[in-house]
């Protein structure tokens, strides 16, 4: 069982910043990629970008390509979430998750661990 906690949400005016962090315990698999999604109000819960183990591969969505950038530290077993220039639509909870070791990385079936989420606002 992998526990996974976020951190860093909260409210930002539109074009701000914010700093997400996953931190993970437990049994976590060995090597895993970390993805993050996000889920808005009455909308289905969406991937927003993902980081293999080493770090030196990482997939967005292209609805955040170029503002968001993901990053880990295996030595603490965190993943972060860097959101620049941050857009009203980018108003969600954001869950980072692990991956299940299956083929795909950008559905939620995919992966098999999840965080409880945390609240991003983005104010116009």
């Amino acid at each position: 069982q992998v526990q996974l906690v976020e951190s860093g949400g909260g409210l930002v005016q539109a074009g701000g910043s914010l700093r997400l962090s996953c931190a993970a315990s437990g049994r976590t698999r060995s090597r895993y990629i970390m993805g993050w999604f996000r889920q808005a109000p009455g909308k289905e819960r969406e991937f927003v970008g993902a980081i293999n183990w080493s770090g030196d591969n990482t997939w967005y969505a292209d609805s955040v390509k170029g503002r968001f950038t993901i990053s880990r530290d295996n030595a603490k077993n965190t993943v972060h979430l860097q959101m620049n220039s941050l857009k009203p639509e980018d108003t969600a909870v954001y869950y980072c998750a692990v991956h299940g070791g299956r083929i795909y990385i950008t559905r939620t079936g995919d992966y098999d661990d999840w965080g409880q989420g945390t609240q991003v606002t983005v104010s116009s």
